[in-house]
This record gives structure tokens, sequence and C-alpha cells, in this order.
């Protein structure tokens, strides 16, 4: 078996390993990633999932938050993020809550309607002022070393905040600050995208809520022009401008802590190894690999994390009617449409899911990035007036799909969910192959962990941290680790660059940048 040195070796060539490998390798440093797939991206990748469809999906991952503007303004990276203009549209009843980012009094108007007043709406302006404050105080620090509890807390600087958003269950906040059962549920959405919790009484839930709000100081969720994959392929080609070298077809089999010894095989098809296990080595090896994946590689017991969401990737002929009149569908499907998720609604199908049962009317929300992005879309789609429109379901554990049956159960519960609160049948929007067949796909958590070796289908590979080091015994959650910079781990030469490190999850690039400034020194 060949072997060969090099000062760092990345096993997983997502996004943010190649982030660490830009900088590592921009910094002088002899660096090789090691994909297991034939291609680099992970999950932030473009795909065309329908034969004969031209439409690249953003097939997992699918909207930019997270990715602060340093990162790639020191990189260099050519990206076009777009803001979108509509924040959400709720439907309610014949109506619905939209949120209108350019128009306060659309926006007001639209409480008004749904509210029957101000007060809501009074205080979703204080709320989300005070989100703000947060977001600009903490998102810088993302990129430092890791702040102890008492760092961050003076520099939140607001003793309310801390309180509301870091010591107090989220549900409870909102439900002390808000009346309206619709407004409560567009505010808890962000607290359990991916995370499976009990929002009134797991705190869990409030760190799933604060990284949804904190995005490069200012909380916009942005869609990628080109889709997920434009973001990877920018930075893959910044990363070898910079030196690194990239093999894809190359499964990571164990990792030596101790020397630093990484055994791979080649698994690219036709390969010239045939298969063959080579060994390298590195000064330190950076895992963009789920713990649970790690542990493995390195003889360790894995944990066992638990991801809870359905995902429907669909192609639609054109948008569907909606029943409220004052809100086109294009207005509508171009920020973030809420499907079912009052906070009654919510709380509902928490309930059964945690009870073991799929829930009755799934809480969703829906997003049509080729609203933002036409180019996503073939010449001929565009001129015919199809969309891509992605779906994130909530409260789906993966407890639930044991039974194959569940998925079946789960899809045709969620789409009812959707035609209960539209003017028609989504089916009916469907647009059809060239095989006759609907352009629709559904990923359980199951299925992520079968197609993409999430353990789990954990979309952040484990439980999201604190933005802070524990401090006095105090609980983290699951594998909660600290460290300068929230990456180390037991083994000095191995550190973690992906999602599972603090501070990570999203597709944000603050692990690899993370790592690979503890690679450096930098403090």
């Amino acid at each position: 078996m060949p072997r060969s040195h090099y000062d760092v070796v990345i096993a997983g060539a997502g996004h943010n390993g190649l982030v660490a490998a830009a900088y590592l390798a921009g910094a002088g440093r002899r660096v090789l990633v090691l994909e297991r797939l034939g291609h680099v991206g992970g999950l932030a990748v473009s795909a065309r999932a329908f034969p004969g469809v031209d439409a690249r999906l953003s097939r997992y991952s699918y909207l930019v938050s997270l990715l602060p503007s340093k990162i790639v303004k020191e990189l260099g990276l050519r990206l076009d993020l777009r803001r979108r203009r509509f924040s959400s549209y709720t439907p309610a009843g014949g109506t619905g809550l939209l949120v209108d980012n350019e128009d306060a009094a659309r926006t007001a108007a639209s409480f008004e309607a749904v509210t029957g007043g101000r007060r809501d709406l009074d205080a979703w302006e204080r709320f989300y002022a005070m989100t703000a404050h947060v977001a600009r105080r903490v998102a810088p620090t993302l990129l430092d070393p890791l702040p102890g509890r008492a760092d961050l807390r003076g520099i939140v600087g607001d003793d309310e905040a801390w309180r509301d958003l870091f010591e107090r269950p989220i549900g409870q906040v909102v439900d002390e600050r808000f009346a309206d059962d619709t407004v409560r549920g567009v505010v808890l959405t962000d607290a359990l995208i991916g995370t499976f919790a009990d929002p009134a009484a797991d705190l869990l839930a409030n760190r799933c809520f604060l990284y949804h709000v904190i995005g490069d100081g200012t909380g916009d969720w942005n869609v990628p022009v080109g889709g997920m994959g434009a973001v990877t392929a920018e930075l893959a080609d910044v990363a070898r401008r910079r030196g690194a070298e990239i093999r894809t077809g190359a499964e990571v089999l164990a990792v030596d802590p101790g020397t630093g010894e990484v055994t791979f095989r080649d698994v690219s098809p036709g390969g010239q190894d045939d298969g063959a296990e080579q060994v390298v080595t590195g000064g330190k090896v950076l895992a963009n690999l789920p713990p649970a994946v790690l542990a493995r590689l390195l003889g360790e017991t894995p944990e066992t994390p638990e991801g809870a969401q359905l995902k429907i990737n669909m192609v639609l002929s054109r948008l569907p009617r909606l029943r409220d009149p004052a809100v086109t569908p294009a207005e509508a499907f171009s920020g973030t449409f809420h499907i079912n998720e009052s906070r009654d609604q919510l709380a509902a199908a928490y309930a059964q899911a945690a009870a073991g049962r799929v829930p009755d009317l799934p809480p969703a929300e829906v997003y049509c990035h080729s609203l933002t992005d036409p180019s996503i879309l073939g010449p001929e789609l565009r001129a015919a007036g199809a969309h891509t429109m992605t779906l994130f379901g909530l409260h789906m554990p993966a407890r639930l799909f044991a039974d194959p049956a569940a998925k079946r159960e789960a899809l045709a519960r969620t789409l009812a969910s959707i035609d209960s609160v539209l003017a028609e049948p989504i089916g009916d929007c469907l647009l059809r192959a060239p095989s006759g067949e609907p352009c629709l796909e559904a990923k359980t958590p199951l299925d992520l962990e079968r197609d993409a070796g999430l353990p789990g289908g954990h979309i952040f590979h484990r439980d999201l941290s604190w933005p802070y080091g524990e401090e006095d015994g105090e609980e983290d959650g699951p594998g909660g680790h600290g460290g300068p910079w929230g990456v180390e781990t037991a083994h000095e030469r191995v550190l973690l660059c992906g999602a599972g490190a603090r501070r990570g999850g999203g597709v944000s690039g603050i692990p690899g940048h993370n790592a690979a400034m503890a690679v450096l020194g930098h403090a």
C-alpha cells in the first residue's frame, strides 16, 4: 500500500471541508481532501433529480444564511446570494399573513387582517429588533476562538434578550409575547427546522432558533444563484487554485489518531486502483463527517443522532392557486410558505410524533427557488411557467419510518396538508417527466442515512450546540465539546470541521474556517 504525507488530510469534500482546504492551502499547507462520492459538495449540491427534466434542484441543502461575508471576502468567492423580498406567507382561512421586507404598510395590513389589530405586529417588531441585536453581537464571534458563556452574555449586553433566547424555553417566550396562534407558529418554526423538540419545555429548540436568526449578523435566508452546487463548485475551484488536492471516489475506512494515518480505498467507477486500500498520513486530520461516522473510523462507539424531517422536491408545471385574492402565488411562494404551522398545530403534530405516529396534519413549509433564481430552469421550462418547489416537513423523526409503509403514509398526509391550504390540489400542478411520472421525490431521515451517509438522517449531524464553551458542568446536549475553537476532539491530531462541530449546522463554512484556524495556530 503506497504511503504519502500531507500537512492536513481532510475527510469529506462537503462545503466545510472545502472551506478548510481553501484556507489551509492558501496558507501554504499541503492539503489532501478525500471524498467518498464521485463529486464534491456533500449535501450542498444541485442535481437534475428527474430524468429528462431540465431543472437543477438544490436537492438537500437549499438556502444560505449562516455563511459569513468575511469567509466570502477572504476566499474571494464569486457568489450571487439573493435576498428574498417576501420573508414569508402563512395561509389563514381565506386570507393569510404576508411579511413583505420592502413594504411595511402591506405587512401591517396583513397582520390586521389575520389578527384583528396591531398588538401582535408591535410585538413582532419588538421581538425581531431584539433578535437583530443579538445577531449583530453574536455572529462575529462565530469566527473567533470559542467564548465562554459569561463572555458571550457580556457581548450580547442585553439581559432580557439573554434570558428569552438562551435561558427560557422559546415556546414560553413566544406565548407571552404574542397572542395570535398563527403568528406564534410562524415564530416557532425557526426553532424546529431539523430539530425534534417541544419548544415549550426544551432548550434544544432555543439553540435551533438562535442559529436561524443570527446568520451573518442579519438572519437573512438567501437563494444561491445557480443552486447550492454553485456554492460548493466555487469553493472547490478556489481550494484547487490555492493548491489543495481533491480526490473523489475515495472512501475513508479508518483513521489512526496517534499516527495520523488515514486508510481509504478507491470506489470510483472504473478507478485505476481497483478498490485497493491506500494509506496517507496527515500532521492533522480534519473530519468533515458526522461525529458518529468519525467515531467508527476511530474504532470508538458512535452516538446515535436522530433526524426529524421529511424533504420533498418537486417541479411544478405552474404555481398553485391560493384562496387569498390579495396575494399572488408568485408573492406567496417566493419566501417561506408556511403550511399548518400554527402554534397549536405544531404542538399537536409533536405530540403525535412523540407517541410514535405520523402526524395527522403534518406541518411543513415550502420554497420556490426558481422565483428568485430562474437560471436553475432550462429555457423551455422557464417559458412554460414551470417552477421548482422544495418542501421541508417538521416533526418527522426517524423512529417513525422503521416500517416502510410509514413513508407512503407521511407523503400522503403531507400532500393532503398542502392541499388543505390551497385553492386546488398540488398534484394538479406537478410537472410530468417524459416517462409520465410526476416530478416529485421524498426523502425521510432513513433515506438520508442510506443515500447520504448521515447517521439517523440528522441534517445537522447531531443536535446543535450553544455558541459558547461549557462552563460549570452545564449540560450541552449529546457530544458537547469545548476547546479554543470548538472543533477539537479527544485526539490532538484529529479535529472536526463539519456541521457536528460546535457552532456548526447549516451551510455556513464556520466549522471549516475554525478548524483551519486551529491548525494554523491562530488565537
